[in-house]
């Protein structure tokens, strides 16, 4: 099986493919530290399965598990990440993943999903699928989610009135059900609450 691997951290990124270039029926066959590169890698590689993290530079994991479904080739994703969060996993598997799994996974489960993924086999952490199937679907709207997010770093109202192409009053209106939805009561608690839970 040909293996891609992207992930922005180097170290991270060198480990996973020293650990699954030990396996004897997986290869390696190209790498990528950000998101926006890996498209262009999986024709010219010939890649079967590409292993993405959630959080990468150009385009996040969930992009590119987007862009991969959307582009008809045969490669299938996995993404294995850090960010161990149930709205990551719907989110993911929304966007096309085959499969979601930790960092801190095995090095012998992270091959066994590597092949149950090129199988056709869809592959969840057991206990992100409790979580996620207890927490039940992200609440807020693709346009609470839009000014959340603008919302992040702290930016006054007018800002992510423009960034996000809306009035003032209605970035308010947004907010406000967020933070209804997260019970949380400020703009800043509920980015962070969503954001922490992966809806974001």
């Amino acid at each position: 099986m040909r293996v891609l691997v992207a992930d922005d951290q180097a170290l991270v990124r060198g480990a996973i493919v020293t650990l699954l270039d030990l396996e004897p029926d997986l290869t390696v066959v190209a790498e990528a530290g950000r998101g926006d590169e890996v498209l262009a890698l999986l024709p010219e590689h010939e890649v079967d399965v590409a292993l993405v993290d959630v959080e990468m530079p150009g385009l996040d994991g969930i992009e590119v598990c987007r862009a991969i479904a959307a582009s008809g080739l045969p490669t299938r994703a996995l993404v294995v990440t850090t960010f161990g969060r149930p709205g990551f996993v719907r989110r993911a598997l929304e966007a096309g993943a085959a499969g979601f799994v930790v960092k801190d996974t095995p090095a012998s489960e992270l091959a066994a999903a590597v092949r149950r993924v090129h199988a056709g086999e869809r592959v969840v952490d057991g206990a992100l699928a409790a979580e996620s199937l207890i927490e039940g679907a992200n609440p807020l709207t693709p346009r609470e989610q839009d000014v959340l997010r603008a919302t992040l770093g702290g930016a006054p109202i007018a800002v992510v009135a423009r960034a996000v192409h809306l009035s003032e009053g209605t970035v308010r209106n947004h907010l406000s059900s967020a933070m209804a939805k997260t019970g949380t009561s400020t703009r800043g608690e509920a980015a962070v609450h969503a954001r922490d839970r992966g809806w974001l």
